[in-house]
């Protein structure tokens, strides 16, 4: 039986993780839950068990298997090499960890097989893995699948960021803003320093506790990290939509050689990914709520006016539950490293 730490339990992300290993083959595992002084004393739940969330102390990690850090930046920052130290294998689903020296971006969802030198695996001497942010991964999925149809020339994709993405604190100011437009009041501007209800935002504002740009930079380190030279380099925009959870994305994307339709159909489809083949059931941040699966919706441009069946350019509108992704994906890199995790005691 593992022990399974969760830092930063009381989060938005947190709650969705404790969701995710209560179905998984780890649903045995013993778990601490880890917080903020704050969120100390709190009664939770993991499956059946219920417990209290404990503030990190300095036993906090000692004969922990898997310590996941769901929290803030600045929480695994400040505690990820004592975990290290402890024995115990860190994820970082915080991405505050992506840059430093040996983290690995994983998501076993992919198929690296083949890739040789060029896919970057965890081993004994790795000191944190980062699973991947969801928007790089579902990206990634998409593209996956496409290249197995034709080789991909050009992807572009505008991805649409929700409130949930930057914590519960967002979620809350966005509602607060939006009540406060209505009854004609002063908006409250602590996270986004911009009017972000009833907007779409390409960049906040100066004094923002969330930034844009970071977001961006990151979904493109960890989309590089996954294509592992397989796919072109990818165009993208980040945008903030005024919703509250769920990513959508906008994606361009041409072939080098046209296909038919039926078969870019069939290569999308499968495990991980729901292709929509209606119009009236359009991926969307509502339906694809609690759902594990990437809901794509495929327009391709038609090659020419004689053949219609098949094409080079595509146009994909997909949809993704950016919490349950992001924790469904570390779970998967979890029960991928247990084959590093010694047998019986920890080390």
């Amino acid at each position: 039986m593992y022990k399974i730490a969760i830092a930063g339990a009381s989060t938005l992300l947190g709650r969705e993780l404790k969701e995710a290993l209560s179905e998984s083959p780890l649903a045995a595992a013993s778990p601490v839950l880890l917080d903020e002084e704050e969120a100390q004393g709190k009664l939770d739940q993991v499956g059946d068990e219920a417990t209290f969330a404990q503030a990190i102390g300095a036993d906090a990690f000692e004969r922990v298997d898997f310590t996941f850090f769901a929290g803030t930046e600045n929480l695994t920052r400040k505690h990820w090499r004592e975990a290290l130290r402890a024995g115990s294998t860190v994820l970082d689903l915080s991405g505050a960890l992506d840059q430093e020296t040996g983290v690995v971006v994983r998501a076993p969802w992919l198929d690296f097989r083949g890739l040789g030198s060029e896919a970057v695996t965890p081993d004994l001497f790795t000191p944190a893995v980062c699973p991947a942010h969801p928007a790089a991964l579902a990206l990634a999925l998409i593209l996956e699948r496409l290249q197995q149809a034709a080789p991909v020339r050009f992807a572009a994709a505008t991805v649409l960021e929700p409130a949930s993405e930057f914590g519960r604190a967002a979620m809350d100011e966005l509602h607060q803003q939006t009540v406060s437009l209505l009854s004609f009041q002063n908006m409250p501007r602590a996270i986004y320093d911009a009017q972000a209800a009833y907007n779409l935002l390409s960049g906040l504002g100066e004094s923002a506790a969330v930034n844009l740009s970071a977001v961006e930079a990151r979904i493109r380190r960890h989309y590089d990290a996954l294509s592992a030279g397989r796919w072109p380099a990818l165009a993208l925009q980040v945008i903030h939509a005024p919703v509250f959870h769920g990513h959508t994305f906008s994606i361009a994307v041409e072939l080098e050689r046209a296909v038919e339709i039926s078969a870019l159909e069939e290569a999308l489809s499968g495990e991980h990914v729901d292709l929509v083949l209606e119009d009236t059931d359009s991926p969307s941040n509502l339906a694809v709520m609690g759902q594990n699966d990437v809901l794509v919706r495929l327009r391709p441009e038609p090659a020419g006016a004689r053949n219609t069946n098949e094409s080079s350019r595509l146009w994909l509108w997909a949809a993704s539950d950016n919490l349950r992704l992001n924790a469904q994906n570390a779970v998967a890199c979890a029960l991928d490293l247990r084959r590093l995790r010694p047998q019986g005691t920890v080390q």
